[in-house]
């Protein structure tokens, strides 16, 4: 489900008569996320789109789509995602969403809210940034460590080291160039 100030609720591809196409995109985006359908979320970025965040901080093209996959691939089965303040124009738009899983390496639940802001050129995402407290998300995924070292560059380095490597080795087994 999706909250938008003028359209109330909005479902899968309803849209209102005042909703700005990239307004649709993100909708289509999200609405993909939660359907765990890898391409859609792809296709929704242009062939040198760039994405980052705290723990992914500088992917390119083809690594955004190997990220989104693999994290769909690996997802809790039970995770949810939702999608709210969607707003975009021709240049930019923002999204507030929730993601509410359980961490593969704990265990631990996970609920990490996130704004992402986009720019976008020809229909597509360009740019993709999410923002979201490394902190308070190593609290909830590592426990009593996380909240000893979750504030320091040694944790997120880390992590972002690991994700690294993963991502990788994940885009070379599905040959994602």
């Amino acid at each position: 489900m999706f909250l938008k100030k003028d359209c109330k609720f909005i479902h899968l591809f309803q849209n209102c008569a005042t909703m700005h196409a990239n307004e649709t995109l993100i909708q289509k985006f999200y609405q993909a996320f939660q359907e765990r359908n890898a391409q859609t979320m792809g296709d929704s970025y242009s062939d040198d789109a760039h994405f980052s965040d705290p723990v992914f901080p500088d992917l390119n093209g083809k690594e955004i789509y190997g990220m989104w996959a693999m994290l769909l691939e690996g997802m809790d089965p039970e995770g949810k995602i939702s999608c709210s303040n969607v707003v975009a124009d021709d240049a930019k738009g923002s999204a507030d969403w929730e993601a509410i899983y359980k961490f593969s390496k704990t265990g631990r639940t996970i609920h990490n809210k996130i704004h992402a802001e986009f720019q976008f050129s020809n229909g597509k995402i360009v740019n993709h940034k999410d923002d979201f407290s490394f902190f308070k998300w190593a609290r909830m995924a590592f426990g009593f460590k996380g909240l000893l070292l979750g504030w320091t560059p040694l944790l997120k380095n880390k992590v972002r080291d690991e994700v690294s490597k993963t991502l990788k080795m994940y885009m070379k087994r599905r040959r994602i160039k």
